[in-house]
């Protein structure tokens, strides 16, 4: 499967305002998986909304991660940008993680036949 080309300027201003995050400002695309995991790294960064459009925004990126099997453990928009081992944001395995912590994310995430596996076997078993 191809990358897909980061939207260009007449894409983005095609898309309609519910595929955003924040639809008022039109920030944060949800459009695919790279936009929605990059709307989570970037979710405390969005400047001029309110702490009511961040709650709706927080349940639309909840829906698109959902969507688009993208695992995300937060359960408040607080929680995200805050450094924390529990959490993932992200679907894409740590490639230069310790094979104990690719081990213990495949145990999370209930990948049969993890006990047997290289860790490169684990990092291709995550990112599925």
């Amino acid at each position: 499967m191809a990358a897909k080309k980061p939207l260009d300027a007449d894409e983005r201003n095609a898309l309609p305002d519910s595929t955003f995050a924040f639809p008022r400002v039109r920030k944060e695309p949800l459009n695919d998986a790279r936009h929605v995991r990059n709307a989570i790294a970037r979710f405390d960064q969005v400047r001029d909304v309110t702490d009511k459009e961040r709650d709706e925004a927080f349940k639309r990126l909840k829906k698109a991660a959902t969507k688009f099997g993208i695992d995300m453990t937060e359960t408040s928009w607080r929680e995200l940008g805050k450094p924390s081992k529990a959490r993932r944001s992200s679907d894409k395995p740590r490639t230069q993680a310790p094979k104990k912590e690719l081990y213990a994310e495949a145990r999370r995430k209930k990948i049969p036949g993890r006990s047997t596996m290289t860790k490169k076997q684990l990092i291709a078993a995550l990112r599925k």
